[in-house]
């Protein structure tokens, strides 16, 4: 199998084409090196290119006038839908807002009377008896809890 290669390659290293194309490759012609381009090229390749927009520009057919008229009322009714949506999302925003402040006012002030209820409720000073009677109460819940245990 490696004869059958190597018959391969040298027929193919013997055929004419192959010669011809070494031939090319020592004369320079099979493959040049990059030309940088200059500035006058850059320039003649940018005016061809600003040229050839202008002619496809210039080439494209007008707008008829009716189609302009009815894109342009179009584009207004567009706007105009978008104004309104606008200013319907603001006027909720302003509500909200206004429901949110009142809301907080209302809590303020509960808060306030709530305060002020608190301090005019002097707490209830308890006499001697009283004071004597609770812990009576206290001394006759203790002992049954206690005779409960036993």
């Amino acid at each position: 199998m490696a004869k059958a290669s190597w018959l391969r390659k040298s027929f193919a290293v013997s055929s004419p084409q192959w010669s011809t194309e070494c031939d090319n490759k020592r004369k320079g012609n099979f493959m040049q090196g990059y030309k940088e381009p200059s500035f006058q090229d850059r320039m003649a390749v940018a005016q061809s290119a600003k040229n050839k927009a202008l002619t496809q520009l210039n080439s494209r057919t007008a707008i008829d006038p009716a189609e302009r008229a009815r894109r342009i009322a179009s584009q207004a009714a567009k706007d105009e839908a978008q104004q309104i949506k606008r200013a319907a999302a603001q006027e909720a925003r302003k509500t909200a807002q206004a429901a949110k402040e009142d809301e907080q006012m209302a809590q303020r002030e509960a808060a306030r009377l709530a305060a002020e209820a608190a301090l005019a409720a002097s707490p209830r000073v308890l006499d001697e008896a009283e004071l004597k009677s609770a812990r009576d109460a206290r001394y006759a819940a203790r002992k049954v809890r206690k005779s409960g245990r036993s």
